[in-house]
């Protein structure tokens, strides 16, 4: 006997189209818009034909389904326009200012910031005070910095890399202290990577310290083959770069997971050396501290920041340990004396529009701040002895990301005697050669002048996580999963003999990932090489090689 079949009527599905879509300028919009027509009628002859099936379907209690294909705005949810990126064009939502510097009148295209960095900033001046702490500071530290600036050294030339060497994107990076060689790396899994960039293939992941993202890491100035880790699953970690040996040193959350409101995050993380404390803080505003000499939890937790906010930055005066700067969510950036860490005793509160990715003192001498916030804005306070009521500068730059991507964070150049290079990465992509790259931007912040945007055609994702090399003129980046070396470029003979080696590490980690049903989360695009058109370029081409083995644990 043949086999029986149940038939089954389905729903009839009406598609609307949106017909009061905004004209367009570009040719290619108008005829897709033509197009669009075309399908409607074809649509609209469709339904009238089976207009019956409906009315029927309405008799049998059976009603039809609606798909809507109008345009959705994704920045204010309303129907009738679209905004975001085109390309390298960014469409700015009409309901909102623009986007990069979040002022109304104009749109992204045509701000005046996106073509000068420096516009509307205020030049540091040079002023006299009265000030005795200043005097001092004057009298102290200004002998050792030079008289005349000295020209700015920027990497700007790929000279290595290991591409997808993490298995999910970079966090954090951080160089050695001692091996001009080293970097570390942490990322969103929780994985620490050691890469020597000067032999390129000696390089090691432990997967084994953190479950979930290492968001912050500092040496242990006592030893510099231990490094401290700050995760997002509550713990601190200190790990033999040698054996790999790690010794958990605080568990804020013993009972495992007990929901998303008593789960305890750290974030900011610190390390004072005169103390022998490392400092960390929480996803709900409290500050804690540990004894480096007993791996021990020392007092109770202190509330730094508002209550239930992230406080996503710690860092310690150079020169005066006792100062403490630390950011957060609440919109406030705080400077605070560890001798008399209390709850709303802090010295000076620096207030923000949005939240504050980072706030760093400067490298040589501590006397200025460098503050990265949601608004578009880097915030530069010319001395902590001076007026800290409003910043000394504001430099609109884009940073603005969304919440698939490490948070940008302007960093100094520490082998700058005059503390006025650091280094950022951009959000907008612009338009090389047919293909939309995201520039890593170098910014003079005495003056908000942009001194130099490095790129590379290869490197088609976004770059939010750089950190330039305490001694050398080196530049490492994060982009996504891989890792870029920057050296400045020499000249065209020696520029010929220079081999750039890339190392290529997917095969193993594809493997691993589909075994264990890990599936990358990251919006940004992970591929190696551009789209579409191939891009020209004068530079020599990368030799690319790949990793015979797995990946070491």
């Amino acid at each position: 006997m043949a086999p029986q079949t149940r038939r089954m009527t389905f729903p009839n599905v009406v598609i609307e189209r949106d017909t009061d879509s905004e004209p367009s300028s570009s040719d290619e919009e108008e005829e897709e818009e033509e197009v669009e027509e075309e399908e409607e009628k074809v649509v609209e002859n469709k339904n009238e034909e089976r207009m019956e099936e409906p009315l029927e379907a309405k008799k049998k209690g059976k009603t039809p389904i609606t798909i809507s294909l109008k345009k959705v705005c994704k920045v204010c949810k309303k129907v009738g326009h679209e905004a975001g990126f085109k390309g390298a064009t960014y469409i700015d939502c009409p309901m909102k200012p623009c986007f990069l510097c979040k002022m109304p009148g104009h749109t992204t295209m045509a701000c005046p910031h996106r073509v000068a960095t420096e516009h509307g900033v205020i030049p540091a001046p040079r002023r006299n005070t009265r000030n005795p702490l200043e005097y001092v500071f004057e009298r102290q530290f200004r002998p050792g910095v030079l008289r005349i600036k000295p020209a700015f050294v920027i990497p700007d030339e790929v000279t290595c890399a290991v591409i997808r060497y993490h298995s999910r994107r970079i966090t954090c990076l951080e160089f050695h202290p001692t091996s001009n060689n080293v970097l570390l790396s942490g990322d969103k899994k929780g994985q620490v990577g050691v890469w020597d960039f000067g032999k390129v293939h000696e390089k090691m992941v432990y997967g084994h310290i953190h479950s979930c993202i290492v968001n912050n890491m500092r040496f242990n100035p006592t030893n510099d083959d231990s490094v401290y880790a700050a995760s997002s699953d509550g713990t601190i970690s200190c790990t033999d770069l040698e054996t790999g040996i790690s010794l958990s040193l605080m568990n804020l959350n013993p009972d495992g997971w007990q929901g998303p409101s008593s789960w305890r995050m750290l974030y900011g993380m610190d390390i004072n050396s005169e103390k022998s404390l490392v400092l960390v803080a929480d996803n709900f505003g409290f500050l804690y501290m540990v004894d480096t000499r007993s791996n021990n939890k020392i007092g109770e937790a202190i509330l730094i920041h508002k209550k239930g906010s992230k406080v996503v930055g710690l860092h310690c005066n150079p020169v005066q340990p006792e100062l403490l700067l630390s950011c957060g969510n609440d919109h406030f950036a705080r400077i605070w004396d560890l001798r008399r860490m209390e709850a709303g005793s802090s010295l000076y509160d620096l207030a923000h529009k949005r939240v504050v990715n980072s706030a760093y003192f400067s490298p040589l001498s501590g006397s200025k701040i460098l503050t990265t916030s949601q608004d578009n804005r880097l915030r530069i306070w010319d001395s902590i002895f001076g007026d800290l009521d409003s910043p000394s500068r504001e430099i609109v730059h884009s940073h603005d990301f969304n919440r698939h991507l490490t948070p940008f964070k302007a960093e100094w150049d520490p082998k700058d005697p005059s503390e006025s290079l650091v280094v950022i990465g951009r959000y907008i992509s612009e338009n090389y050669n047919g293909a939309a790259l995201h520039p890593i931007d170098f910014i003079d912040i005495s003056t908000g002048q942009l001194v130099a945007e490095v790129m590379d055609p290869n490197i088609t994702t976004i770059t939010p996580v750089n950190k330039l090399h305490p001694r050398d003129d080196v530049l490492a980046s994060g982009s996504s999963r891989s890792l870029f070396i920057w050296r400045p470029k020499k000249s065209e003979l020696v520029e010929q003999k220079v081999e750039r080696k890339i190392v290529i590490c997917d095969r193993a980690e594809k493997k691993q990932s589909r075994k264990y049903g890990n599936k990358s989360d990251d919006s940004d695009d992970d591929k190696f090489t551009s789209k579409g058109k191939k891009l020209k370029s004068n530079k020599p081409e990368w030799k690319l090689t790949r990793c015979s083995g797995k990946v070491k644990r």
